[in-house]
């Protein structure tokens, strides 16, 4: 007995664990439980591109698919066009209202390509590919239609001030659906550059699965291009209808570089890389240091795109005007990290979210996040780490978790605890600005509401809508990042298409990222030696 228990007393000192060897263990695992806790409490990026992609099924114009999945919407708009002898059925409707505006639907599909092109391989394996490219074809399909012939585009359909009187389910409509458009009397080189970027983007997109829709896409694109770039002038001075909604305070020829650059992304023809180097300085492509990026202001977009072209051998003749791109493109990184000289940095809100207009603030900050995002990866790629500033150099690792920080915001790590990406979480807006989704589905009662009934009914009730606007990127916050959740409050309220877009290529990335940290994570707890 005695002898067995000094062979116990001789395996206990051997091969068990001592007291603190097991506490440096149960440490661990809680620290590993912590991480997959917090991740997936704040930061599910599956959920939130899932929820992203569906937000632009809710603001579908048109006949809807049979696989259609937000279920509190149905047919609408099916006569647009009729009364011009156009078809222009489909398409989508921008935020809460029943206007189809040409402008911000072409910048729409055109960052929603550049997500699918940036980061196709995370959208995949994310499993929400097909979803991204039904989004983008949605739009495409409709400007395929919207270009009756190589100069004509149809801008817009229906008018801002008649929908306005109007509080309705789109399946209801009794508003004008009156359609406008730009030709060679009445010139829009604005909205004709932009809808030729997003089909010349689009086309990358579909080069693979759909080559001939792809190469339908790019023979819109260049005509759309050539007719942008020989009759020029501003869409809203052609439309008048948009001026107070969409107007092209930015001009055209932002437009048209944009267009041109794409093009040349799209094809590899050298005659529109010639086209970007020799209007850059007449232009603006060099002149311009924008701290905004948006619908109106294709720029930083601009400038950013040229930057990455100087790493390729072949541009090195055009070396020194891709230079003064790239130092306007990181003018703008460099503004929006608070890094340039006084005034010429983006305001920030006391908890850290960019600020630059009170009226939906946060279409500027899921573009800016984007940008910040590539550009943060372009200087990683090409093995140039960092940047300087006006207040010092700032490495590719800042660039990208300042963009990480704004989405955060964004799905709730604010002082309010709030996502203002609607359905996400579990405290978002839930009396979201939007005529269909504060109705009662057309699918569930289908007893006609009219324009004042709308108003009357529904628009003033303090209840949340009865439809969740899921996926929608609100207007967001002020500059003291409060936020009253409120219908009539539509300056922060109110969501728009290309508020969401932005974010279905940064939740993938993001995605990938947490899945990479998990990875190293676990395999860290797996070789930890005692």
């Amino acid at each position: 007995m005695e002898g067995e228990k000094k062979n116990l007393q001789h395996y206990g000192a051997s091969k068990f664990l001592t007291f603190g060897q097991w506490s440096t263990i149960l440490l661990l695992l809680l620290l590993y439980i912590f991480t997959i806790f917090t991740t997936a409490r704040a930061f599910d990026y599956v959920d939130a591109l899932s929820k992203s992609l569906l937000y632009f099924e809710s603001q579908r114009s048109g006949r809807l698919p049979y696989n259609q999945r937000v279920t509190w919407r149905d047919h609408s708009g099916l006569t647009d066009g009729l009364e011009q002898g156009v078809d222009l059925v489909g398409g989508y409707y921008d935020a809460g209202d029943h206007v189809k505006f040409g402008l911000p639907m072409a910048f729409t599909m055109t960052m929603l390509s550049w997500g699918v092109i940036e980061f196709r391989q995370q959208i995949s394996a994310a499993g929400e590919l097909e979803h991204a490219m039904e989004a983008i074809k949605w739009g495409t399909d409709y400007f395929i239609k919207a270009h009756t012939s190589p100069n004509v585009l149809w801008a817009e359909v229906g008018d801002g001030d008649t929908d306005h009187y109007c509080w309705q389910r789109p399946e209801d409509m009794t508003t004008s659906r009156q359609a406008y458009k730009i030709d060679e009397n009445n010139p829009g080189s604005d909205l004709a550059g932009e809808t030729a970027a997003a089909m010349a983007a689009a086309s990358i997109v579909f080069k693979t699965t759909n080559p001939h829709y792809s190469h339908l896409l790019l023979h819109h694109a260049q005509q759309l291009f050539e007719f942008g770039d020989k009759y020029k002038g501003k869409y809203d001075g052609s439309v008048g209808v948009v001026k107070s909604y969409y107007a092209s305070v930015s001009g055209y020829m932002d437009e048209l570089l944009w267009a041109a650059l794409w093009l040349y992304k799209a094809t590899d023809n050298e005659e529109y890389f010639k086209y970007v180097i020799n209007k850059a300085h007449s232009f603006g492509g060099t002149g311009w240091a924008m701290t905004e990026f948006s619908w109106d202001v294709k720029y930083a977009g601009l400038q950013l795109m040229a930057s990455k072209l100087l790493v390729e051998e072949k541009h090195q003749e055009h070396a020194q005007i891709l230079e003064q791109y790239r130092s306007k493109a990181e003018y703008y990184i460099c503004s929006c990290l608070n890094k340039n000289n006084g005034s010429n940095n983006v305001e920030r809100t006391a908890a850290g979210l960019l600020y630059i207009r009170q009226w939906n603030n946060m279409q500027y900050v899921s573009t800016s996040a984007f940008l910040l995002t590539l550009y943060s990866d372009f200087l990683k790629s090409s093995n140039q780490k960092l940047i300087t500033c006006h207040g010092g150099t700032v490495s590719h690792e800042e660039i990208f978790s300042f963009a990480k920080s704004q989405v955060d915001y964004i799905l709730g790590s604010n002082p309010l605890n709030m996502s203002y990406l609607v359905g996400y979480g579990s405290n978002y807006p839930k009396r979201v600005h939007h005529r269909g989704a504060s109705i009662v589905s057309y699918r569930e009662n289908k007893g006609f509401i009219g324009c004042t009934q709308g108003y009357d009914n529904w628009y003033g009730r303090d209840e949340a809508n009865p439809n969740v606007l899921v996926g929608a990127l609100v207007g967001g916050p002020d500059s003291q990042d409060d936020f009253m959740d409120q219908r009539d409050n539509y300056m922060q309220t109110e969501a728009c298409t290309y508020n969401t877009a932005p974010l279905i290529g940064l939740f993938a990335k993001l995605l990938e990222l947490e899945g990479q940290k998990l990875e190293e994570n676990h395999k860290s707890l797996l070789v930890a030696s005692f």
